[in-house]
C-alpha cells in the first residue's frame, strides 16, 4: 500500500491523518474494499476516533471527495487565471496532490459522484479553453465545442484511469510524486507533433476526409 503522507504523522491533525488514510484506502481497495478498520489503522487511531470525526464510511468518503474537488480544480484553477507555471510550480502541485489524483483514479473507474464532478468540470473548463483561445473555429455554444472539450477531458483523464498500463510502459510508476510530470510533457509532446502532423502531408488529407464524411452524415 502507498503512503499517506511524506509528512510525519506529528505533523497532521487526526482528522487529517484520518483523510489521508481514506484517500489512500479508497485509491488502493475501492469504496467497496475499504473498511472503517483499516483506514483507522492506517491513520494510527481508533475506529471510534473515525465515527467521531467523520460518523459513516459513505460520510468519509463525502469529506475525500471535497477534498480532492478542492485540491486537483484549485491546481487546475491557478494555472487557468494565468498563474506561474514554472516547473517549481508544476513540482508542487504534482506532489500536493498524489493521493488526490489516485483517488480519482480509483473513483473514475467505479463511477462515483465526484468522477462525474470532475468529468464535467474538466470539460466545461476545455470549453473554456477552446473558445477563448480559438474564438473562430469554435464559437460558444455550437455543439462541436461541447463535444471536442468532451474528448479533450476524457483524453487527458483517461491517463489517470490507465495508469497502470501506462506504468507498465514507462517502466516506472507513473503516479509517484517522482514521474507524475513525465505525463504531462508526454502528452505535450504529442499534441505538438500531432498539431504539426494533422496540418500538413498525411494528416491533412486525413482530416479533409474525416470532414468531408462528417458533413455527409450531419448535412447543415
Amino acid at each position: 500500500m502507498h503512503s499517506t503522507s511524506d509528512r510525519p504523522p506529528e505533523d497532521l491533525t487526526a482528522r487529517a491523518r484520518i483523510r489521508d488514510a481514506a484517500l489512500a484506502e479508497f485509491a488502493e481497495r475501492g469504496f467497496r474494499g475499504a473498511t472503517i478498520q483499516a483506514i483507522a489503522d492506517a491513520a494510527g487511531v481508533s475506529v471510534g476516533l473515525v465515527q467521531h470525526h467523520f460518523g459513516s464510511k459513505a460520510s468519509l468518503r463525502e469529506a475525500c471527495d471535497a477534498h480532492v474537488r478542492d485540491t486537483v480544480l484549485g491546481a487546475a484553477g491557478q494555472v487557468q487565471d494565468g498563474a506561474d507555471v514554472t516547473p517549481e510550480f508544476l513540482r508542487g502541485m504534482y506532489q500536493a496532490s498524489e493521493l488526490s489524483v489516485r483517488y480519482l483514479a480509483r473513483a473514475l473507474v467505479e463511477g462515483s459522484p465526484i468522477a462525474a464532478a470532475m468529468f464535467d468540470e474538466g470539460a466545461e473548463a476545455a470549453e473554456r479553453f477552446l473558445t477563448q483561445n480559438w474564438p473562430d473555429d469554435f464559437p460558444e455554444d455550437e455543439s462541436k465545442v461541447r463535444e471536442s472539450a468532451a474528448v479533450m477531458a476524457a483524453m487527458h483523464l483517461s491517463t489517470i484511469v490507465l495508469h497502470e498500463h501506462l506504468s507498465r510502459r514507462f517502466g516506472t510508476e507513473v503516479l509517484s510524486r517522482a514521474n507524475l510530470a513525465r505525463l504531462s510533457m508526454a502528452m505535450t509532446e504529442v499534441y505538438t507533433h500531432l498539431g504539426e502532423w494533422i496540418t500538413s502531408g498525411p494528416g491533412s488529407q486525413i482530416r479533409q476526409a474525416v470532414a468531408d464524411h462528417h458533413g455527409k452524415e450531419h448535412p447543415r
